[in-house]
């Protein structure tokens, strides 16, 4: 990468999260001796990798080049933007962080809970600059269901770079507009690369309005004037929050907040100044004591989610609501791919208990995404009119589809790029194109505990899940190549004990068998004592049940 002149020096574009996949975005640019970092999110974990908390980009090449990191870019606060910032800053030193206003109070409230402490993080707004020795970063508004939502334009000594966050183009929205003529005169100065989000680049035609939305809600609380209202929506869906706040306000109904991010998210949303009348809250007790008309209900679990609110309100374990028959409940949301199965159980269960329910349908239009559809990923994409284009932040079938829609709108293929986590674009004053890739694995977090998840300890807990565990301790006396006593077999989730009592008597038996077979050699070694142990039990269980479970040997060594 070494020349003898510095302004030919490529403009190295990597993706460390974000492609091929909802979530983790994070997106480094670097040109010499400079590296700023765009966006760091989680990605929540899938059912199969069981006890993860959130997986996180490998930031092995921000460590690796420290150095030159100069700053990292916040778009907007969604999870999947700001997670792993936390993360991020245990592992890499990062100079400052530039973040959007809502935005920095949510990563504020991040590193608190974590006890990080951080002093260099700086609002920017739409006509703030940033400079640096090789680039200078600018910013312009975008419409998306969080506040404060920006794409970001960075000029190098290549071109101009445009990463548009996550967007859509709402004509009549509840927040700010997008700033559509910022986006146009970017686009006639000249944009070497547009790299832009793909989340509905399959869904077509236009988004639905967030008013049209705001109409409907209004409908339903004009309707339901009798009987307390329980409304379930994304908790970083702020638009939506203020606006059912003002109607409950116009329907002289006090609000009560149920779920710790609804908390968190409708504290910041205060502070801010986004939504502004804070007498209107109660706390749960107190909402108990009002008529049920005077009161409404915003809670999180919107997604089916076990643990959250509205499941526990749903089948009846949550402590302080219990439903009424006089009470309505409205999904504000569509359930997030992978989430159907148990949203479905959670209308299923509010149905059993005789509420009304409203879900989000042709019927009624309660929720519409924060993202853009296929027609305005083409008006992005025409407004912006790059030379080059790099669909990002989608599964695979997305980005496929965004770089469809890049050959719709006139940018020929060969200058389109589908990449993966890890990949390397390289811009030159003659040229865009891929390079070798970087390590870009995922990262496992679990509680406490980043990076030391082995997928050998994710296949454990998936055997354990579906196979369970079986224990055999067995006591010996090494020194005179003795098993004392009877071999104790016990196991959880595998079968039950009381129920197959000559089966664990002839599991118990090829334990012993094993264990007096090893002890007539001359050198007993405790490793290849357990290694046979697993291997007959294994062996004799999988036989006689089709079962592979945890096989735990457990030895004392007992001396009289």
């Amino acid at each position: 990468m070494k020349n003898s002149n510095k302004n030919d020096l490529e403009t190295l574009v990597v993706a460390l999260g974000g492609l091929g996949e909802i979530g983790k975005n994070c997106y480094a640019i670097m040109h010499d001796d400079e590296i700023i970092v765009i966006d760091a999110g989680v990605m929540f974990p899938k059912d199969e990798l069981m006890g993860i908390d959130y997986v996180i980009p490998d930031y092995t090449f921000l460590k690796e080049n420290e150095s030159k990191v100069k700053a990292l870019f916040i778009t907007h606060g969604h999870e999947d933007h700001i997670g792993g910032v936390a993360y991020l800053l245990q592992q890499v030193n990062i100079p400052v962080i530039y973040a959007p206003n809502q935005a920095c109070g949510l990563i504020k409230r991040k590193l608190l809970d974590r006890n990080i402490s951080y002093d260099n993080l700086k609002v920017y707004n739409e006509d703030t600059a940033v400079k640096f020795k090789h680039f200078t970063v600018e910013f312009f508004a975008t419409t998306h269901s969080i506040p404060d939502s920006h794409g970001i334009i960075v000029t190098t000594p290549n071109g101009k770079i445009v990463e548009t966050g996550d967007f859509k183009f709402d004509l009549t929205p509840i927040g700010p507009m997008s700033d559509i003529h910022k986006m146009s005169d970017t686009g006639k100065s000249g944009v070497r690369l547009l790299m832009s989000e793909s989340t509905n680049a399959l869904s077509p035609g236009f988004s639905a309005s967030e008013s049209k939305v705001e109409e409907e809600l209004q409908e339903i609380f004009e309707k339901k004037k009798k009987g307390r209202i329980i409304v379930a929506t994304f908790a970083s869906n702020i638009y939506r929050l203020k606006h059912i706040v003002e109607t409950c306000k116009k329907y002289n109904r006090k609000v009560a907040l149920f779920g710790r991010s609804m908390e968190n998210n409708i504290e910041i949303s205060i502070e801010g100044g986004y939504i502004k009348d804070d007498k209107i809250f109660v706390s749960p007790e107190v909402a108990n004591t009002l008529a049920p008309e005077e009161v409404c209900l915003l809670c999180t679990g919107s997604q089916g989610e076990p643990l959250a609110a509205l499941s526990r309100i749903a089948n009846g374990t949550h402590k302080q609501i219990k439903l009424r028959p006089t009470d309505t409940v409205i999904f504000s949301s569509n359930p997030i791919p992978g989430n159907n199965a148990s949203v479905a159980k959670t209308i299923n269960q509010l149905y059993l208990q005789g509420v009304d329910v409203y879900v989000n349908n042709q019927e009624n239009e309660i929720h519409t995404s924060g993202h853009a559809n296929e027609e305005e990923l083409k008006l992005m994409i025409r407004l912006i009119d790059p030379e080059y284009f790099m669909p990002i932040h989608g599964e695979y079938r997305m980005l496929k589809a965004h770089q469809d829609l890049a050959v719709d709108c006139d940018i020929p293929k060969e200058k389109t790029f589908l990449l993966e986590n890890g990949d390397v674009l390289a811009l030159t004053k003659d040229k865009v194109y891929k390079k070798t890739n970087i390590q870009a694995d995922d990262i496992y977090v679990d509680g406490n505990r980043i990076g030391d998840i082995k997928n050998v300890i994710i296949k454990d807990r998936k055997i354990m899940a579906s196979d369970g565990i079986l224990v055999a301790i067995c006591n010996i006396n090494i020194s005179e190549h003795k098993l004392l006593g009877k071999i104790n077999i016990t196991t959880r989730g595998f079968i039950l004990v009381n129920e197959n009592e000559e089966l664990l008597n002839e599991i118990e038996q090829v334990a012993e068998n094993t264990v007096n077979k090893e002890l007539t050699k001359k050198v007993i070694n405790y490793n290849e004592l357990k290694s046979q142990m697993i291997s007959d039990i294994l062996s004799f269980v999988y036989e006689k049940t089709g079962r592979r479970p945890i096989i735990l040997p457990v030895i004392l060594d007992i001396k009289k």
